[in-house]
Order: C-alpha cells, then structure tokens, then sequence
C-alpha cells in the first residue's frame, strides 16, 4: 500500500506531536480529538494536523489509522463501539494502537478487526512527551510482519527505535515490563533526591555525578530535575502510569512483584494528594507531603 493519508485519533499530550511529526514528514494528517479546546489540539492544527470534529470523516479516507487516547476501555469503545472507527475505516485499512492497553485486550482487538477486513498493531510507544515531540519514541510492535513492514516508514516519522515483538499482544507485552521500570526507576530518582537534600547536597550534583556511571537512568536524567524544581507538569500523567501499573499487576501470573506493589503505593498517594493529572516526577510529593 502506498501511505499518504493518516488519521491521529487522541491529540493529547503524546498524539499531538506525534501527529505534528507525521506531517513534517510529508504525511497528509487529519486529527480527531474529542475536546478541540485542548491547547495540544490548537497547536497540532498550527503545524498543518487538519483537525475534524467526526471520527467517520477522519477514518473513511486514512490509510492508516493511529490511536493514542487512555485506555482498553478507550481503545475499545472508540475503534469497534458504536459509531467508532471500524465502522468507517476502509476495507483492510491498518489500525496502529499507540496507546498501553494490555496483551489480553490488543489480541482481541486484532482478531476482531481480522473479522471485519481490518488490520491491526498494537504499537505502544514510550519515550514521554520529550521522545513524542522530538521524534525519537521507542515503539514496541506487536502483529504481522508484513503489516509492521508496511507501517515502518511511517512509525520511523515519530520514533527513533522500532522493533517487532512478535505477534498480536506482544508489543503490549514488552510495554509492560517497560512501565515496571518506569516506575521503579522514578522511585529511585525520588529517594535520592530526597537524601541527596536531606544531606546538603544540591540534587543537581547528585544528578550530574551520578547520571554517568552505574545509577544514571531515563528517569535520573530527566525527571529528578523536575522533582528538585518542583515541576510537575505532565509529560505522563500519574494516572496513566497507576493505568499502567493496574496492567502489569494484573498481567503477573505468578503472584504481585513487590516493586510494582509499592510503585502503586506512592504513586496512588500522589493521586490522593490531588496529583493524578500531574507528571510522574509528582512521585516526589508522596516523600515531602504525604
């Protein structure tokens, strides 16, 4: 198939430059957003993302149809309920799923969408806001091979490394384990930002020092500088990540993972402190105020 029209369902924080990015690379993009007021929404439409306001008129024409929104239930709902996008996606039309849904729910929908004459990837990405806006996601793919082929230059427009996982759900699979360190690596940033103060020491050095040996980390790099400033402006909200966790807690078949365990722990303390909207750096908040 010869890609030259794309639809970005979900331009938030994520879908929004990932859209911008399809359309710096010569990709004809339509978005659809629920809420057009959102300051994400308006600035994809700035960098050429023709906005529509109907999910039948985004998806008749695509080619290739992305998602970002919440979760499974989102996902779900959007693509195969009532009025959703399978609906008015073209015959064999290729559905690629960014978002973090679990390895149960993208093999349905892959078997469902086959049904219908649709294809399907589950295509999760991390890399947060900074990977999305500069391109340089890590997508993990998950679906047939041929279909990953087809989609590779396209997903090479808004990510940096791309790999095939494996079959339908795999993708998903490796994203779980991804959202594991993700949210035991923001518990360590955490924790020695909190000591590094306790002790004197400015939280800068300690992320300087350390950051190029052995503990250097994502998160270090990162996320610890917005601990120390206080800024917790979303690049993954602390409700998705709790979304995430829920995932992988529910994916472990051989008991709970205490690291995972207590990342919920601090991390459902920084929702109840009215955080869930916040970054996943607001971590930070369950030390110095719960």
């Amino acid at each position: 198939m010869n890609v030259s029209k794309i639809a970005v369902f979900g331009l938030g924080v994520m879908g929004s430059p990932i859209a911008q990015n399809l359309v710096k690379n010569g990709y004809q993009t339509v978005g659809y957003n629920r809420t057009l007021e959102r300051p994400s929404v308006q600035e994809a439409a700035k960098a050429g993302v023709k906005g529509v306001t109907s999910i039948a008129v985004a998806a008749a024409n695509a080619d290739i149809i992305l998602t970002c929104v919440g979760d499974e239930k989102d996902v779900q709902q959007l693509i195969l309920g009532s009025g959703g996008i399978a609906e008015y996606a073209k015959s064999q039309a290729l559905i690629i799923d960014c978002s973090t849904i679990g390895k149960t729910a993208a093999y349905e929908l892959a078997t469902n969408l086959k049904l219908q004459g649709l294809r399907f990837l589950d295509a999760p990405v991390t890399g947060g806001d900074v990977g999305a806006i500069n391109g340089t996601l890590t997508i993990m793919v998950g679906g047939d091979i041929s279909d990953f082929e087809e989609a590779l230059p396209v997903l090479k427009s808004i990510g940096q490394k791309i790999v095939h996982c494996g079959p339908s759900g795999s993708g998903q699979a490796v994203k779980l384990c991804n959202q594991v360190l993700c949210g035991i690596h923001a518990i360590a940033a955490a924790e020695a930002i909190q000591l590094s103060e306790q002790l004197g020491i400015a939280p800068e050095l300690v992320i300087d020092t350390c950051g190029s040996g052995a503990a250097g980390s994502w998160a270090l790099t990162n996320l610890a500088p917005k601990m120390s400033e206080a800024d917790f402006a979303p690049g993954f909200m602390v409700k998705h990540l709790l979304k995430d966790l829920r995932l992988v807690r529910e994916a472990a078949e051989n008991g709970p993972l205490p690291g995972v365990t207590l990342a919920e722990s601090l991390f459902t303390s920084v929702q109840l402190l009215g955080g869930e909207d916040q970054g996943s750096q607001a971590i930070i908040r369950a030390y110095r105020e719960a």
